[in-house]
């Protein structure tokens, strides 16, 4: 299936991107965050991300669907 992530702040600069689509087998929110923090060295670990599936807040066990749009996202300061 086909799926689409989102990468903010210091995930977007490591993977050097804003999003990017990509082909995976079925799996839960979780893997996806894995699969990706392999393949672009993420310091960040799950604990310390919200994750979001089609711009609602989601749990990391929900499973994805094909077409869906995945956003990781780390905490961040202001000031």
């Amino acid at each position: 299936m086909r799926v689409r992530l989102l990468y903010f702040a210091s995930l977007r600069d490591q993977a050097q991107r804003e999003s990017e689509c990509v082909e995976v087998q079925a799996g839960s929110l979780q893997q996806l965050y894995e699969a990706a923090q392999e393949r672009h060295g993420f310091a960040l670990p799950r604990a310390r991300l919200r994750v979001a599936r089609n711009g609602a807040f989601a749990h990391w066990q929900e499973m994805a669907a094909e077409g869906d749009e995945v956003a990781f996202i780390p905490p961040v300061s202001g000031g």
